[in-house]
């Protein structure tokens, strides 16, 4: 990939990563994301109450590479405990049992990491690693700051992480799921390697049927970030009006303001005018989803691409145009300078043996700078100096 494509990548990603965040910093949207796309039980019956965002609190070990994604803690109800106590001492047991007791009072906590993606990373299990233990980390100096030396504990267990990559890419996932597989020889030495598997929800898994069907602010959202052409604008088009104005019938305000940002986003993504993007936020505001693109001009995103593309091949066609003339330009340049060179040379040996020859005649030095003067148009001071150098090299010859 060329660097200014690369570059133009990264934006779109960045700007595709930053909506993603504030669709997920929503609780709301959330707790509807994991429901829905997330398929692990625990998960099933979330609520907004239940979710607490800790983004910020892993900032400073992450730094601002990571500044994108978000960090989520959730309160899980109704999870069973289970009592392995007669494998353990009396002392390990009454300290476990005392701890269990603890957390059957105060819900579990399971910390949700979610990744945004449109591409598909190779190192993403990595990255997700990073997080991972910045969390467990962070778990064990909190649990330490309300009883000291808790988490050197034999029934001290640090919490659950489910990382989620939210993908949405229109190719397949292709990276393996599995940390161990980014490890060299990673089967053969897994006993030594730390391992686990990230969830992915891939966008374009699920038909607009499908999201239509769920009918919930999410499943809007998620059917918005679909288009990244003019045919799924076209397919989009031909939801029934009804249900997508259904879909936000009674959402609060705030998820309206979430979805503006989207519908903002993808106006800009489509190529649409000023005018037609806020007449799509208006019809956002009404909750008149049905209505988003009406007599919307400009749609053709394949051709703006072919256009865009085009362009960035013309200009790359007069970049390398300009490389070669520069290179031309350079070779006549090294070309002169040898020729140059080649002459002053063949001027200096000329002068040299013209000195010999006038020395052999006893001709004074006076004399001889007068004939180099003559025979080669030198000025008097470097007709001396080219005597005073060969003069020597004359008499050390004789």
């Amino acid at each position: 990939m060329k660097e200014n494509d690369r570059q133009i990548a990264n934006k779109t990603d960045k700007k595709r990563d930053i909506n993603s965040k504030m669709v997920l910093g929503n609780p709301i949207l959330c707790a509807q994301f994991l429901r829905r796309n997330v398929d692990i039980p625990c998960l099933k019956n979330v609520q907004p109450e239940d979710i607490e965002d800790v983004s910020e609190r892993y900032r400073p070990y992450l730094g601002t590479e990571f500044e994108s994604d978000t960090v989520k803690r959730i309160r899980i109800h109704d999870v069973k405990m289970k009592d392995n106590s007669d494998q353990r001492t009396t002392s390990d047991r009454m300290d476990s049992q005392a701890s269990e007791s603890n957390r059957l009072q105060e819900p579990l906590f399971v910390v949700s990491l979610t990744e945004h993606k449109s591409r598909v990373d190779y190192d993403v299990s990595m990255q997700l690693l990073k997080y991972m233990l910045c969390i467990w980390l962070d778990y064990s100096k909190e649990m330490k700051a309300q009883k000291a030396g808790v988490s050197d504990r034999k029934g001290f267990r640090y919490p659950v992480i489910i990382p989620v990559v939210y993908y949405e890419g229109k190719a397949p996932w292709t990276a393996d799921r599995q940390f161990r597989s980014r490890i060299f020889q990673g089967e053969l030495f897994k006993d030594w390697i730390p391992d686990f598997t990230y969830e992915v929800v891939r966008l374009h898994d699920y038909s607009n049927e499908e999201l239509l069907e769920r009918g919930d602010e999410m499943s809007l959202i998620m059917l918005f970030n679909k288009i990244q052409d003019a045919v799924d604008v076209s397919e989009f088009l031909k939801l029934p009006q009804e249900k997508l104005d259904e879909m936000v019938r009674d959402t609060p305000e705030t998820v309206i303001d979430v979805i503006v940002s989207v519908m903002e986003s993808l106006c800009s993504k489509i190529g649409a005018t000023d005018k037609e993007t806020q007449e799509c936020v208006s019809r956002v505001r009404e909750r008149r989803m049905g209505y988003l693109f009406e007599n919307m001009e400009k749609m053709n995103i394949q051709e703006e691409r072919r256009n865009t593309a085009e362009a960035r091949a013309e200009a790359e066609k007069a970049k390398r145009e300009l490389e070669e003339a520069k290179r031309e330009v350079e070779e006549v340049k090294r070309e002169a300078e040898k020729f140059k060179r080649e002459a002053e040379e063949s001027k200096d040996s000329a002068i040299q043996s013209v000195i010999r020859i006038l020395q052999g005649l006893n001709k004074s030095r006076a004399e001889i700078i007068q004939k180099i003067i003559e025979e080669f148009g030198l000025d008097r001071e470097k007709a001396q100096q080219k005597v005073d150098i060969y003069w020597n090299d004359v008499t050390d010859s004789l």
